[in-house]
């Protein structure tokens, strides 16, 4: 893949993902509805919404961390090389994920592309 062709993908989901940041709003804690004829039992849902929240945040910022770096392998010369083996990352894997510093015969584990767990 062309360098231009990467940095329009990749400035493309920045975008995306930095608009997202702004549209979700965590539920307000202590946020009583019960005149909207919601019990005390709806509790657990609320944690459940901010558990979800929370998850969705922490996935959006590891995706932005992600994208990032592959600007900042771009503005190197690195980009499209696999971290594991060196070896270049084929074009159609570029596409569907232009973020990614891995080719097909190393991929990501699933932890990795959550990205680091913030406490």
């Amino acid at each position: 893949m062309d360098a231009q062709r990467a940095r329009t993908l990749l400035t493309e989901e920045l975008d995306q993902l930095e608009d997202s940041s702004a549209v979700t709003e965590r539920p307000a804690p202590g946020d009583d509805r019960v005149g909207e004829g919601l019990d005390f039992g709806d509790e657990g849902s609320r944690a459940y919404e901010t558990m979800a929240h929370d998850l969705d945040e922490n996935t959006r910022r590891a995706r932005t961390a992600r994208v990032r770096a592959a600007l900042t392998r771009l503005d190197k010369g690195e980009y499209g090389r696999c971290d594991v083996c060196g070896e270049q990352i084929d074009d159609e894997r570029l596409e569907a994920r232009p973020d990614t510093d891995r080719c097909r015969d190393h991929p990501e584990d699933v932890a990795q592309m959550a990205g680091p767990v913030e406490g």
